[in-house]
């Protein structure tokens, strides 16, 4: 089982710009539970896999921006609906 994940400072950056909270899950196969007026409104990012803060620190910023510009393609569907959980991890963590 994966280390509890530590939420980043980017990602508390993205939050306060979309107007939201995050505070690390309760969902054990979850990074991130996200806060809207103090009432929960999803979990996501799965834990075990990297995102984009992540990269950052383990390989630098051009790997990270291959693995944003693939992860994005890869999410088209699910990143680009407003409010969905898709849409908050894409906004969240990547």
């Amino acid at each position: 089982m994966p280390p509890p994940y530590q939420i980043t400072r980017y990602t508390y950056r993205q939050a306060k710009r979309l107007g939201v909270t995050v505070k690390r899950s309760t969902n054990k196969d979850k990074k991130i539970d996200v806060y809207k007026n103090g009432e929960k409104i999803a979990s996501v990012g799965a834990l075990g896999m990297s995102d984009y803060p992540t990269y950052i620190n383990k390989m630098g910023k051009k790997y990270a921006n291959t693995r944003r510009r693939l992860y994005r393609i890869r999410h088209k569907k699910d990143r680009t609906i407003r409010r969905t959980r898709g849409w908050l991890a894409d906004k969240l963590l990547w």
